[in-house]
Parts: C-alpha cells; structure tokens; sequence
C-alpha cells in the first residue's frame, strides 16, 4: 500500500474521534410551544433535561404536544450537527459506528 493513503486514512480516523469526542461533548436543546417545553439533550442523544413553563403544564393534552415537538426539534438538531461535524470528513458517507 501507498504510504501516503495510509497516513491519510490515520490522519481521517484522528479528525473523525476529534469529531465524536465533541459531539458527545455537546448539548444540544430543543423547544416547542415558542420556549414553554425545552429539552436538553447529549449529542449522542441522550435525553439530560426537561424543562416545562408553569404555563405549559396547565393543558396536558397540549404539553404532550409540546414535549414530541421539543424532543423532535433536539433530535433534529443533533442529527444536523452530526452531519455538520462528521460528513464533511466521510464526503457524505455513512460509517458504521458513527452517530
């Protein structure tokens, strides 16, 4: 093998654990109900927190909403972070064992 790719596969697999390291080390938060439901969740998401204004609690049918819309929005922006973090390193492509 050329020792060129070589390095460049070590140097990859660097900025890639670098990448997962700081995605793990992320919190990311989601909101509904214009900031009456926050959900605070790890960039391997892990739920870390919940957060639901007084307001909010009133209404369950619509706090039951507000809580799937806020742990959608997290978990829509951990997956856009993962993209951000670790495509531009694979050109796209999907790794095993990666977020």
């Amino acid at each position: 093998m050329n020792k060129n790719f070589i390095k460049q596969a070590q140097q990859l697999q660097a900025k890639l654990q670098k990448a997962q390291v700081e995605l793990e080390e992320s919190t990311i938060e989601g909101t509904s109900g214009g900031g009456a439901v926050t959900v605070k969740m790890s960039g391997k998401q892990i739920v870390e927190s919940v957060i639901i204004s007084e307001e909010a609690a009133e209404d369950l049918e619509l706090l039951q909403d507000m809580l799937v819309a806020a742990f959608n929005d997290a978990s829509n922006k951990v997956q856009q972070l993962t993209n951000q973090k670790i495509g531009g390193l694979t050109g796209g492509m999907k790794l095993p064992g990666l977020f």
